[in-house]
This record gives structure tokens, sequence and C-alpha cells, in this order.
């Protein structure tokens, strides 16, 4: 399923140089982004110079700082909105370290609140976001394949094929996988 037309090379260069515009951009040094987002100044250091490539963890951690949701970090990597974005043409981003694929399939634009993931989590597979990055952001998880227990709020969801998740995210959460994977549609608003 994935999409050989677009440069994951190229993405995470201009993911490099969009971490680094952010933080000039408030002022901090890379010690003040350590110390707000708990990571490593080194692993700092080396994502903006390209050096290594962007988990999801690190990703969360960073847009939790920056009061930024990832898909909205990912829209600004983008180059400028088109209402409409063949999949050619749609963002695929992949964590190195969990395999966690996530295309954004709705035109990317600043001005426009909604967005629209899909997204793949292979087998066996944990992923924990700390906090959300904008407190009551809105999710509406849509499952299309496979298991997916969600922990959203202390609350453990297990959830099947059509079952569809609506919550709003105030803090930690936690998707993990069986021996299935899963594949689901992610709405945020």
């Amino acid at each position: 399923m994935e999409n050989t037309d677009i440069d994951h090379d190229a993405v995470d260069r201009l993911m490099a140089r969009r971490l680094k515009d952010l933080r000039a951009d408030r002022g901090w040094s890379l010690d003040e982004l350590a110390r707000r987002s708990g990571v490593s100044r080194a692993t700092l250091s080396r994502l903006e110079n390209h050096e290594v490539s962007a988990t999801t963890a690190v990703l969360s951690k960073l847009c939790a700082a920056y009061g930024l949701t990832m898909s909205r970090l990912m829209r600004m990597v983008e180059d400028q909105f088109q209402p409409v974005v063949r999949p050619a043409e749609q963002p695929l981003w992949i964590d190195p370290d969990k395999g966690f694929r996530r295309r954004s399939i709705s035109p990317p634009a600043q001005s426009l609140v909604g967005e629209v993931l899909q997204c793949e989590l292979p087998p066996n597979t944990c992923i924990d976001y700390d906090d959300s990055p904008r407190p009551g952001l809105e999710h509406h998880l849509v499952l299309l394949e496979g298991r997916l227990d969600m922990t959203v709020g202390g609350e453990r969801h297990a959830l099947q094929p059509g079952d569809c998740l609506r919550y709003q995210l105030f803090g930690p959460s936690s998707f993990v996988t069986g021996a299935e994977g899963a594949r689901y549609f992610l709405f945020l608003a």
C-alpha cells in the first residue's frame, strides 16, 4: 500500500527544516526545547540536521511542546493549499521505529480545521502518547480492518472493524494492536 511516488527522504528533509524553523520562530534554544518537550538536546540536534528520522513518540512530544497537532505539523511541511489532493500527492509518513504509517488524505490548508488521516499500525504494536497536543481535540476513529485497543482518559476500548470511537483528547492515549494489526481512518476537528 506504500505510495512510491512520494520521496520519503524529501519529506524527512522538509520536516527537519520545519522543526528548526519552529524552534527559531519561538526564539528557543535547543536546551529550552529539550526542557519543554522532554526530548534530549542531542536528539533534537540530529533531527534538525536531518541525521535521523523522527519517530511518532518524538513528534508527539514536540507537537505538545509547540501546541500543534501532528497533522498540523505535517501540513506545515506542505508547500501550498490544493482543493483536491490525488492519492499520489498525499503525504505518507512512516515511523522508522514502530512502522506506523500515516497518510494525510484531506487537502492540507492552514485555514481549515478538519483533517482526515488514514493510518496503519503493524501487528503487535503499542504507541503511547503522553498528552494531547491541543486539549479537547475532537477525534473520530473508524476501524476498517484488524483489532485495536484504545485507551483514552483511562478507559480502554476494544475496537473491531466498523466501530467508531468518538472522543475528545485531554491527556494521554494509547493505541495497541494484536496479531492482525489495524487500519483505520482518523477524523480530527
